[in-house]
C-alpha cells in the first residue's frame, strides 16, 4: 500500500514538473563555435532526456560485453561446485550404507570437481578408511593438518589411525596438540585422561580433569565421582610407599565419593589404625548399602583388631541384617556369613546361611561348601564333589569394563580407557539353550553328594561286635608259559574233569533241608545307609587271549629300534674302561684290544 502511494505521488510530481516545464515561455540557444541552434525548453528537456537514455544503453552494453567472461567463469565454477557437493553429498550416503566403490567414485568427482573444499577431503578419507588403505587415509588427514580450517578434522582422523595401528605414543602426542589448539575438545580430553592414568600420571589426570570442569565438558558431580576415582587410585599405589599421602588422598576421595568400595575400604583401614572404629564402621556401611561388597564385609570383620573369629563373625551378621532380603546384594550378606562362620569354626551356621543357594550355587558357594566339608569332616571326597560342581557353576559378580573381567579394581578400562568404567556385576549372562549342559553331572558326584556325612564315632574293644572273618579266595597267578595252545577237544576233557571234581567237593543237600525255611528276624534291620559309591553291574570279562608259544617282534620301518649295548657313558666313552686306563705295556696291549 505504500509503494502504490509513493508511486502515485512521483506521478504527481513528474506531471507537475512536466507542466511547469511547458508554461516556460521563451527559447533556448546553444552556441559552440560557428555552430548554433535555438529550441524552446520543453524540446531540450526532451533530447535531454534521449540522450541521458542513449548513454545509458550504450554504457550498459559496454560493460556487458566486459564481464561476459567473468561471468561464464563464475558460471563454470558455479557448476563445477555444484557437482562437487553433488559428488560429496551421494559419496557420504554411500560410506554411510557401506557401498566401497560408489563412495571411491563420488570421491573421485569430488576431488576432481572440488579439490579444494574440507568436505571433498573428509570424504576422500573416509572412502580410503572403508577400503582399508590406511596409507592413503593417513596421507589425506596429513592434508587436512596442515590446513587451518581442517586442522582438528585431521588431528582426529591422524589419532583414530594411531589407535587403529597400536601406537600408543603416536596417539598421546596428536591427542596432546589436539587439546593445546581447543582445551574444549572431548575426545582428545578424554584420551589423554586416559593415557595418563595407565601411565600413573594421577597429578597430571587430576590437571585434566580440572581443565574439562572449566571447559564445561563435566558436570559437578561427575567431576566429584572422577576426583575421587584419581585420588583412590594415588591412594593404592602410594599406600606402602607414602602413607601419608595416600591417607590424605584416600580421606578426600572418600568425601567426594563415599559409595566407592576401594576408597572405602582403604580409609576404614587407616581409621581401624587410628583406633577410629565407629567412624571406620560407619564409612563401611554408607558403602555397603549402596553396593554390597566382599571387601566390605572384611574391612567391617577386621575393623577392630584383637578380636577374635567369634566377634568378627557378630559383627558381619550385623552388616549383612542391613541388606533386605529381597536386593540383589542380599547373597553378598550370606556368604560373608558363611565366610565368618567357617573361620569361626561355626559350621552348623554356616551350612544354614548356604542352605537356600545349594540348588543352584555359584562358585564360591560351592568352593565355601568344599571348605566346609574339608574343615568340619575331613572328608576330601565331598570336598572334590563341590570343587568339581564349582567348575560348571554360575559366576559370581566380579569387577568387569568394557568385557573385561579383573580379579582388583582399576580406575580406568584397559579396553577404552574410560574412567571409573569397573562395575561390580556379573561378568558372562548366559541365555536359556534348548540343548541342555554342556557338562553333565557325574555319578560320583551326585553319590558323594548325596551322602551324608562320615560320623567319628569311638567303640571299645570290649564292645565292638565280632564280625565273621572272610577269606578271600588266594589269587591265582596267571600261567603264561610258551606251550602251544590246547586243541578243542583237550578243552572239553578238561571241562568235564573240572566238573566231576566240582561235584566230589560239593556237600550232598537231602529234601527235608530242602524243604525247611529260613527262619524270619526277631526285629528289622534297620536300613543301610545310602553307599558312598555306586554299585556297578559287572560286566562280562572277555577270556583272556591265548598266549603264542613265540612272539615274533614286529618293528615299523621307520623304528630305529633298541640298542642291545645297554646306554652309554660318557664318562667311560672319553677316558676309556679301568683296563684301558692301565699303564705301561699292559695299558697299550689293552688299548691296541688285546
Amino acid at each position: 500500500m505504500l509503494r502504490i502511494v509513493l508511486f502515485l505521488v512521483l506521478i504527481a510530481l513528474a506531471a507537475a514538473g512536466a507542466a511547469w516545464v511547458a508554461d516556460q515561455p521563451g527559447d533556448l540557444v546553444l552556441t559552440a563555435g560557428g555552430f548554433r541552434a535555438s529550441t524552446t525548453l520543453p524540446k531540450f528537456v526532451f533530447l535531454l532526456g534521449l540522450f541521458a537514455a542513449a548513454v545509458v544503453l550504450v554504457w550498459s552494453i559496454v560493460t556487458t560485453i566486459w564481464r561476459t567472461p567473468g561471468r561464464l567463469r563464475r558460471r563454470r565454477h558455479d557448476k563445477r561446485h555444484a557437482r562437487g557437493r553433488h559428488a560429496i553429498t551421494h559419496g557420504l550416503l554411500a560410506i554411510g550404507h557401506g557401498d566401497t566403490a560408489l563412495a571411491r567414485r563420488h570421491a573421485e568427482t569430488a576431488r576432481r570437481h572440488a579439490p579444494n573444499d574440507p568436505l571433498a577431503l573428509l570424504l576422500h578419507a573416509q572412502s580410503a578408511q572403508l577400503e582399508g588403505n590406511r596409507d592413503e587415509a593417513q596421507r589425506v588427514f596429513r592434508a587436512m593438518a596442515e590446513r587451518e580450517d581442517t586442522r582438528l578434522l585431521g588431528l582426529r582422523g591422524l589419532f583414530i589411525e594411531a589407535q587403529r595401528a597400536d601406537d600408543a605414543v603416536g596417539a598421546v602426542m596428536i591427542a596432546e596438540e589436539a587439546i593445546k589448539l581447543s582445551p574444549s575438545s572431548t575426545w582428545a580430553s578424554q584420551a589423554v585422561l586416559g593415557f595418563r592414568c595407565a601411565r600413573g600420571d594421577w597429578s597430571g589426570a587430576l590437571a585434566i580433569l580440572d581443565s574439562n570442569l572449566s571447559a564445561g565438558l563435566i558436570d559437578k558431580q561427575a567431576y566429584r565421582r572422577q576426583r575421587g576415582v584419581l585420588l583412590t587410585a594415588r591412594a593404592l599405589e602410594l599406600a606402602t610407599m607414602d602413607r601419608d599421602v595416600a591417607r590424605e588422598s584416600v580421606m578426600e576421595a572418600v568425601k567426594l565419593a563415599p559409595t566407592l568400595v576401594p576408597a572405602a575400604v582403604l580409609a576404614a583401614k587407616f581409621d581401624s589404625e587410628a583406633h577410629q572404629v565407629r567412624r571406620a564402621m560407619k564409612r563401611v556401611e554408607a558403602a555397603w548399602l549402596a553396593n554390597p561388597h566382599p571387601d566390605l564385609a572384611d574391612a567391617y570383620a577386621h575393623v577392630k583388631l584383637g578380636d577374635t573369629a567369634w566377634h568378627r563373625l557378630q559383627r558381619v551378621e550385623t552388616l549383612a541384617a542391613k541388606t533386605p532380603a529381597d536386593k540383589s546384594g542380599h547373597i553378598e550378606g550370606q556368604l560373608a556369613i558363611a565366610r565368618a562362620a567357617i573361620d569361626a569354626s561355626e559350621f552348623a551356621r554356616a551350612r544354614e546361611v548356604l542352605a537356600p543357594y545349594l540348588s543352584d550355587p555359584t562358585q564360591r558357594v560351592a568352593l565355601l561348601m568344599a571348605e566346609i566339608e574339608r574343615a568340619e569332616h575331613g572328608d576330601s571326597g565331598r570336598a572334590r564333589a563341590w570343587t568339581l560342581r564349582a567348575v560348571r557353576a554360575r559366576h559370581d559378580p566380579a569387577w568387569t569394563a568394557d568385557g573385561y573381567v579383573s580379579d582388583r579394581w582399576r580406575p580406568v578400562s584397559p579396553v577404552t580407557g574410560r574412567l571409573d568404567a569397573f562395575q561390580w556385576q556379573t561378568p558372562v549372562a548366559s541365555l536359556p539353550s534348548d540343548k541342555g549342559t554342556t557338562i553333565e553331572s557325574s555319578a560320583f558326584e551326585e553319590a558323594m553328594l548325596a551322602a551324608p556325612p562320615p560320623k567319628r564315632v569311638t567303640v571299645a574293644s570290649s564292645e565292638r561286635p565280632a564280625e565273621p572273618a572272610v577269606t578271600a579266595p588266594a589269587p591265582v597267578p596267571a600261567a603264561q608259559d610258551n606251550s602251544p595252545p590246547e586243541t578243542k577237544e583237550a578243552a572239553k576233557e578238561n571241562a568235564k574233569e573240572n566238573a566231576k571234581e566240582t561235584l566230589k567237593d560239593e556237600p550232598a543237600v537231602t529234601p527235608a533241608e530242602t524243604a525247611q525255611p529260613a527262619p524270619e528276624p526277631a526285629e528289622s534291620p534297620p536300613p543301610a545307609p545310602t553307599p558312598v559309591f555306586r554299585s556297578r553291574a559287572e560286566l562280562g570279562k572277555p577270556a583272556p587271549a591265548p598266549i603264542p608259544a613265540v612272539i615274533p617282534i614286529v618293528r615299523a620301518p621307520d623304528d630305529p629300534g633298541i640298542d642291545d649295548e645297554g646306554p652309554s657313558d660318557e664318562f667311560t666313552e672319553q677316558i676309556g674302561t679301568p683296563k684301558a686306563q692301565a699303564g705301561g705295556w699292559r695299558g697299550f696291549w689293552s688299548r691296541w684290544g688285546a
